[in-house]
């Protein structure tokens, strides 16, 4: 299977996300999943085993728990093909950055109260 058809399915999608913070249970995965999407436990054993299959997971034995955790390899792939493309959405997003940045100095630049003239005490000498 293609990297993108895997990463094309929302629920695989989601579960990847949840794994980004570090392994989790098959069990914790599927409340989750079961709560978000409303699919069965089998469902999403089957979502799992795509991501396995497929190099996106592995999964370890503890006992009588499962532990999934991400396999960055596919990942890493997916980022370099999409390398070529970046230049379409790079530039557009440096300039919002800068807009962006523009506004919040403006703003600022308009809150700030206006500056105190200590010339104003009338040659006096302190």
């Amino acid at each position: 299977m293609h990297a993108f058809d895997v990463l094309g399915d929302p629920v695989r999608r989601r579960l990847l996300e949840l794994l980004t913070d570090g392994e989790m249970t098959a069990g914790g995965l599927c409340d989750v999943i079961r709560r978000e999407f409303g699919i069965s436990q089998p469902a999403v054993s089957q979502h799992l085993k795509v991501l396995r299959d497929n190099g996106f997971a592995t999964v370890r034995a503890e006992g009588t728990r499962r532990l999934y955790a991400v396999d960055t390899r596919p990942l890493r792939e997916v980022d370099r093909w999409l390398e070529n493309f970046r230049r379409f959405w790079t530039p557009p997003l440096h300039a919002l950055a800068t807009e962006l940045a523009r506004g919040k100095r403006e703003r600022r630049l308009r809150e700030q109260p206006p500056p105190t003239d200590d010339t104003t005490d009338h040659g006096r000498d302190r």
